[in-house]
């Protein structure tokens, strides 16, 4: 949403975002003035949330309502009450709570409410395919639109500088991972992984960037492995362009995915992916040429993907500079916000 708002054509498009809670670290990326609604939603069902969004779209009078995942729910319904000229609802991956989207009352609540929403918006055939078979939406009403990356922010290149701040050393082989730690990104399964690696432990590290609620039992569990020492947890970090190239593997060993954005841009980066055969994954990673692809929860699979990698540097840096291209040529930011912009016209033209 961040780089859609940002790369929009400001003649044409103007964004206000609706934070049903609060806003957050996220503000800090946009690069233009947006008016933030902070609607501060109490935990569970309130009640009130609707009428709330009723009145804020009664004084904003939007052309255009676009909402996001469950949580967002509560707009649709506030968004017909008050005649939006369009309602679009974007379904972009599923929380721990509900990993496969499976739950039923939010099934038929998101089925009841398909006939309010003028067009859906899935991030990966897998999140389609659930949205037809599982919810019971019409396909004629589902459109697909991958993530996109900025393939200028997100490059290969500036390795050692970035190495040399964080005093790794040029030989180490450093196996990295992007994202909030939370149970459904499975860190746990790379840190087993990690111990069960049979090639040079003094080269290799093992580099976790992000934060959540999982940080604080991840770290004991890095406390009672033999290769602690070689385990860097980073935190949450802003310059993520500066930190990926100074990886040799980009890993995400997730239970379930939409469309992983930092899979794409460590494919920008020009980095070998192992990921999860698990949602949008596949679309992304093309198993032996850009990366490999492993079952989730499979840690011997893990291990032997990045076992793979450690031994082959060549294959590294071919199967990187495949994802490059690919991220060039099928995954561009441009392309991402032009797809976003054409829905927009074509839905208020009609």
């Amino acid at each position: 949403m961040i780089n859609l708002v940002n790369k929009s054509d400001g003649e044409h498009f103007i964004h206000e975002i609706c934070c049903l809670t609060k806003s957050g670290a996220g503000e800090s990326r946009l690069t233009k003035s947006v008016k933030i609604h902070e609607m501060n939603k109490k935990d569970g069902n309130d009640w009130t949330m609707i009428p709330k969004l009723v009145k804020l779209i009664d004084e904003a009078r939007p052309d255009i309502v676009h909402t996001r995942n469950w949580g967002t729910i509560d707009a649709i319904v506030a968004a017909k009450v008050k005649g939006v000229s369009s309602i679009i609802h974007g379904e972009h991956g599923w929380n721990m709570d509900d990993p496969r989207g499976a739950n039923t009352k939010r099934r038929v609540v998101r089925r009841i409410l398909s006939c309010a929403v003028d067009h859906f918006v899935a991030v990966s055939e897998d999140i389609k395919t659930w949205m037809i078979s599982s919810v019971g939406i019409k396909s004629s009403k589902i459109g697909k639109i991958l993530n996109g990356v900025d393939i200028h922010k997100f490059s290969p290149g500036g390795r050692g500088e970035a190495r040399r701040a964080f005093g790794f050393l040029e030989e180490d082989i450093l196996i990295g991972t992007v994202g909030r730690l939370d149970p459904i990104k499975d860190q746990r399964l790379l840190l087993q992984a990690f111990s069960n690696l049979q090639g040079d432990g003094n080269k290799l590290r093992l580099v976790l960037v992000g934060d959540g609620p999982e940080r604080g039992s991840l770290e004991s569990m890095r406390e009672k492995l033999s290769c602690k020492d070689r385990i860097v947890f980073l935190g949450e970090r802003s310059d993520i362009e500066y930190l990926l190239p100074m990886l040799d593997i980009f890993v995400l060993p997730s239970k379930n995915e939409g469309i992983s954005n930092t899979i794409l841009e460590a494919m920008a980066t020009g980095l070998p992916v192992v990921a999860t055969r698990v949602g949008g994954n596949p679309e992304l990673v093309i198993h032996s040429k850009t990366g490999l692809l492993f079952p989730s929860g499979d840690v011997k699979g893990l291990t032997e993907a990045i076992d793979f990698y450690v031994g082959h540097e060549e294959e590294r840096r071919v199967h990187g500079a495949r994802g490059r291209s690919e991220a060039e040529q099928r995954f561009s930011l441009g392309r991402m916000v032009e797809e976003y912009e054409s829905l927009y016209t074509s839905l208020l033209r009609r």
